[in-house]
């Protein structure tokens, strides 16, 4: 038999496979947009059931020998098909030495862990999540103690699997150099900066003219409607079954109409990702395999870099106004363009500032490296977190619902995703300046040619993610590896020139 004729038979039983994830995928959708209070565990329990198929499957010993063959001899094999191998072969030794009966214990207590974070959140209390989030730390060690091989603690596995190569060590000086010069650049501009009107930014807005204003800024990111679907959560994600099945939440709040132009924004850049991988990734298992910081650099980009420029509010100003019903009107765009930038010390991360974003992350980073390698234990981390605010950001917590309880990343398998978010910013400023080389980028914004940077990333970004390390992804793009300072010269000329800084 051919490699080409063993990789057929592959490519068959994963077509199977991957109905079922995508079938796991749209339950879990459905719990988390539209499910009922009392019907959460009940479709968690589905989704457990359903995972003991997918384990059946994924350990069947012929699928597997499938993989390990052609993982060993990839000859005959085209470069996307020795990738989507690679691929497999890395989930097949992460997996391979858990039992059907630990896989459906680890699912059970995983959807079990969203609606204990859920009620604990609504309740304001973490001793209600408390022993949820103490399961899913137990089977993350567990599950990473029967691998086969694995790096030298908890945490560094956890952040290899999220991005390959990442380490601690990496990130304790990549956040080193965003502490060295983000604290002070704050300091400053809470002691020094000038006023910057903000007294219009919690005017209500109607629910639907915001949903109206969700579907235009999709729209105008470059999305395909057809393939597109934007539902609301309790914490906005994006998610898709191929690049013809996209789903976007966000979370509206009547007084504070600007927070879901920038949830939607960001989403949207999610679901530009999935909707523009080449299709021949498709057609051979191999999309969708990009890294956690690769995607969130193109959800960041949107947000801030394009969203919260200058040029950008020209565009979308005289939509906000005509969408808000002229609640706006007596606001300048300059004006709505200095508020929507407004830095300073902040509780809740989704709703934080493009210049303190990264000390959020910073404080959930050092955290879950505590926690997950049992520095720490469950019960500390209402305690830490509070005074790690405290010492960042100079606020004190006053609950644990704006406090450890605000993100739904804990109740899931998420250990290490966390700093893809403050990578995906400095990875965002990168590609930027690189882009700039080829076309006025703010030109086409304010024009409102969007579609000219989706064409871009199509072609630089998008095309080669699923097929790269972060490493070799950056530098392709950007003829270098990653170079924090380009991001960080970014924040300081935007925001010393913002508050008029001396």
């Amino acid at each position: 038999m051919t490699n080409q004729q063993k990789l057929k038979k592959l490519f068959a039983r994963l077509d199977e496979i991957e109905a079922y994830y995508r079938s796991l995928g749209k339950l879990s959708f459905d719990m988390e947009c539209c499910a009922p209070e009392e019907g959460i565990g009940p479709a968690g329990e589905d989704m457990a059931l359903l995972g003991k198929q997918v384990h059946k499957l994924t350990h069947d010993k012929r699928y597997q020998a499938l993989i390990c063959e052609l993982h060993a001899d990839s000859e005959g094999l085209t470069p996307v098909q020795k990738k989507a191998v690679e691929h497999l072969y890395e989930d097949y030794a992460r997996s391979k030495n858990i039992s059907a009966a630990l896989s459906y214990e680890m699912d059970l207590a995983s959807n079990k862990a969203y609606g204990a974070w859920l009620s604990a959140k609504k309740a304001n209390d973490f001793s209600l999540f408390r022993d949820s989030l103490a399961d899913l730390i137990r089977y993350c060690r567990l599950s990473i103690d029967l691998r086969d091989e694995k790096k030298d603690s908890y945490y560094n596995t956890c952040l290899d699997d999220y991005e390959k190569g990442g380490s601690i060590e990496q990130l304790d000086a990549f956040f080193a150099a965003l502490k060295e010069r983000i604290v002070p650049l704050l300091g400053r501009i809470v002691a020094e900066g000038k006023p910057i009107r903000e007294d219009f930014m919690s005017r209500p807005v109607p629910i639907p003219a915001q949903e109206a204003m969700s579907r235009w800024l999709l729209e105008q990111e470059g999305l395909r409607k057809s393939a597109l679907v934007l539902m609301t959560t309790e914490h906005p994600f994006t998610t898709n079954f191929g690049r013809h099945d996209v789903r976007v939440t966000t979370h509206y709040h009547e007084d504070s109409f600007i927070s879901n132009v920038f949830t939607t924004l960001h989403e949207g850049g999610h679901a530009l990702f999935m909707q523009n991988e080449p299709q021949e990734l498709h057609d051979n298992h191999c999309a969708d395999n990009m890294t956690s910081a690769m995607h969130e650099t193109i959800s960041r980009f949107y947000e801030n870099l394009i969203g919260r420029s200058e040029e950008f509010i020209d565009f979308a100003a005289p939509q906000i106004r005509a969408l808000s019903g002229g609640i706006f009107d007596d606001v300048t765009n300059r004006e709505l363009f200095e508020a929507v930038n407004v830095a300073r010390p902040s509780l809740i991360r989704t709703e934080s500032d493009e210049l303190s974003y990264c000390l959020h992350i910073m404080i959930r980073y050092e955290l879950e490296k505590a926690f997950v390698n049992g520095e720490i234990t469950v019960d500390e981390i209402p305690a830490q977190w509070n005074a790690k605010y405290k010492d960042y950001l100079g606020i004190d917590v006053p609950d644990d619902t704006q406090g450890c309880l605000q993100d739904v990343h804990w109740s899931g398998w998420s250990y290490g995703y966390f700093p893809s978010y403050a990578l995906g910013n400095a990875y965002g400023v990168q590609i930027l300046r690189r882009m700039e080389k080829d076309f006025d980028v703010f030109g086409a914004v304010r024009a409102g040619e969007l579609t000219k940077i989706r064409d871009w990333l199509t072609e630089h970004v998008f095309s080669i993610a699923s097929l790269t390390t972060p490493d070799e992804w950056i530098r392709a793009i950007t003829g270098e590896s990653l170079n924090v300072n380009y991001y960080l010269d970014y924040l300081e000329q935007k925001f010393t020139a913002l508050y008029e800084l001396k």
